[in-house]
């Protein structure tokens, strides 16, 4: 029996949706900008809704704006006329999301926002429909073109989605909703280690292997053994940090002298060791210790305010631990 081949089947689906897609960015007016500006000035809620298809595309359009800072959830179309529309303020912007604006189950909710003078962003792609007419602002969606048979619901979902996440970054831009804001509501899984800060992993306080410029070497052996972490940073009187010694610098030392016991930790340091700001992503640590040509395994952890005031050490193993990588 010949195996069959639907790889033809998948582009052409793919080329009606890009093809969708590109109509939809051709259709982007000034409509676009009133709806960000309605997001962004909402002091509650963003609250969506569709039926069938679009229901499931505002349950994730929901879910995107909460996690970039717009608190939202998606309202079902028939229990709104239930009772759930109570679940709706007039200081929300309410968003209905239907291909053809003239879905049944939202002809409840349209004249309840109408009513209410509660702000109605209508996704829609019928410019004579009930959904079109009664929003205040109104995001068109043009006429596209179906797969399967030209009936199943999937460019017009395609067209839906995206307009939904191109309102979501935007309004994130907009309000300058940065990666550790993002952080906040993402600490778990892969992004939320993709997403951890150098501050969030670093050693503080007396587990930092500080040691004066001045002090001997066999003071800084002692502290280097028990910090256990194979370096000590260097201060001077004002406790601003001059150099390091690694487990590299001893040995180099120790080729050239036989005892160092004697010797001041300022004669065998580091000038000037590498460095990083506590709020970059410990990705960007990781980076730099890999990027130089003598790979290092740790990098001093400053506050913006002064970059030579130690506040912490970030090691590699830190990192690793955290699977970033």
């Amino acid at each position: 029996m010949k195996k069959k081949n639907y790889k033809k089947i998948a582009k052409d689906v793919i080329d009606l949706e890009i093809k969708a897609l590109k109509k939809l960015k051709s259709s982007i007016s000034n409509s676009f900008n009133d709806a960000v500006d309605a997001i962004v000035k909402c002091q509650s809620k963003i609250i969506f809704c569709g039926v069938g298809k679009s229901s499931k595309i505002s349950a994730k359009l929901s879910s995107t704006f909460s996690s970039v800072g717009s608190p939202s959830f998606a309202l079902s179309a028939s229990d709104a006329s239930h009772g759930d529309l109570g679940s709706i303020s007039k200081k929300d912007v309410l968003i209905l999301i239907s291909y053809s604006g003239e879905t049944q189950e939202l002809k409840n909710i349209i004249q309840f926002a109408n009513r209410n003078r509660i702000t109605l962003i209508g996704i829609v792609s019928k410019k004579n429909s009930t959904l079109y007419k009664a929003s205040d602002i109104k995001l068109y969606i043009p006429e596209v073109k179906e797969a399967g048979h030209g009936i199943v619901p999937t460019s017009s979902t395609t067209t839906s989605l995206a307009i939904g996440d191109a309102l979501a970054i935007a309004s994130m831009k907009y309000k300058k909703f940065g990666k550790l804001d993002f952080k906040k509501f993402h600490p778990s899984g892969n992004l939320g280690a993709k997403l951890k800060t150098v501050e969030d992993l670093m050693i503080t306080g007396g587990k930092i292997p500080f040691i004066n410029e001045n002090e001997k070497m066999k003071t800084a052996l002692k502290i280097m053994t028990s910090k256990k972490l194979g370096i000590l940073i260097i201060r001077n009187k004002k406790n601003l940090t001059i150099g390091i010694v690694t487990d590299g610098d001893l040995k180099r030392a120790i080729q050239k002298n036989k005892d160092i016991q004697n010797l001041t930790v300022k004669n065998i340091m580091t000038k000037d060791p590498m460095s990083i700001d506590r709020n970059e992503l410990a990705a960007k640590a990781l980076n730099i210790m890999n990027s130089k040509k003598k790979k290092i395994t740790s990098l001093c952890v400053y506050d913006k305010r002064n970059k030579l005031k130690t506040i912490g050490i970030i090691h590699i193993h830190n990192i690793l631990e955290n699977n970033i990588n």
